[in-house]
């Protein structure tokens, strides 16, 4: 823990961002492993005549700060931490970083199933660091959920966030490629999600370094027009959800007439393509027959 001055440290604040970078990632820094959150920042604009305590020293934030402004590796695989809706996840390179656009599957799920004491079966296919089946579980304690994802570091992160963030017992994680493990669970699922890779290779190439050269190509890369994972994934969804049961998938913006045409071809009624924050078409969601 190190004590200081508000002003001494206002003035540190003011030295860092000279040197540029985004003033929300240096925020998240000092949140992250500062333990200042945005909210005793804003505080301590106004009074900067008192103390804070912080839980390592400027120099060596300064240290995290400058290998991120020289590297450009995210500040949550500095720090460990990433934030997502309300939940503090630890996350590595072996796992993607959570995208706000994202949370959004949260809202979509609460929409469909608006009875909170219906009991269902829910399945996260390929959950990394486990939000969404940790949010989905931490809100339905009635739910039965199931993670999955074939890198078993990421399935040891995803096991670890939910029992640091719960003493719930309605969440459950299988190591395997989508539907794979769940040779015992066919015909029982209520709603399946996933959140694949679906970049396609040509768009890959292009990504920013903060993304292309830290965050796990297998998460992101799609294959050629990026529908490889989805193709799969609605292909043998028939064989594990429930009928009228729910298939939810996250895709690329420009993806979502031809992801909604998979799941027609495979016997998906009520096919909806949803929206995210900037009017994109980034959800398709469909019932299956």
């Amino acid at each position: 823990m190190c004590i200081i001055s508000a002003r001494k440290f206002l003035l540190w604040k003011e030295k860092q961002l000279k040197k540029g970078g985004d003033p929300q990632l240096f925020s998240l820094l000092l949140d992250s492993l500062g333990g200042l959150s945005k909210k005793e920042l804003n505080f301590l604009k106004i009074k900067s005549e008192k103390n804070l305590k912080l839980k390592i020293d400027l120099d060596l934030l300064e240290t995290f700060w400058d290998k991120h402004l020289l590297s450009s590796i995210p500040i949550e695989y500095l720090s460990g931490i990433s934030y997502w809706r309300d939940l503090k996840l630890e996350v590595s390179n072996k796992v993607l970083i959570p995208r706000p656009e994202t949370e959004l599957i949260i809202d979509i799920v609460s929409r469909k199933f608006e009875n909170k004491k219906e009991k269902i079966t829910f399945v996260d296919l390929g959950t990394g660091s486990g939000a969404i089946s940790i949010a989905l579980a931490l809100a339905n304690p009635c739910w039965q959920g199931i993670a999955t994802d074939i890198d078993k570091n990421a399935l040891e992160i995803a096991s670890r966030n939910f029992s640091n963030i719960s003493n719930q017992s309605n969440l459950k994680f299988f190591n395997g490629n989508w539907w794979e493990p769940l040779e015992n669970f066919k015909g029982q699922i209520n709603l399946a999600i996933a959140n694949p890779p679906y970049i396609p290779q040509a768009t890959y190439e292009k990504l920013p370094i903060e993304v292309k050269n830290f965050e796990p190509k297998n998460a992101l890369l799609g294959g050629e027009d990026g529908l490889d994972h989805i193709k799969e994934i609605v292909q043998y969804a028939s064989s594990y959800l429930k009928k009228k049961g729910w298939l939810l998938i996250e895709n690329h913006f420009d993806q979502a007439s031809r992801v909604k045409q998979l799941f027609i071809k495979s016997r998906f009624t009520d096919v909806e393509v949803l929206k995210d924050f900037s009017g994109i078409g980034r959800f398709t969601i469909g019932r299956y027959n």
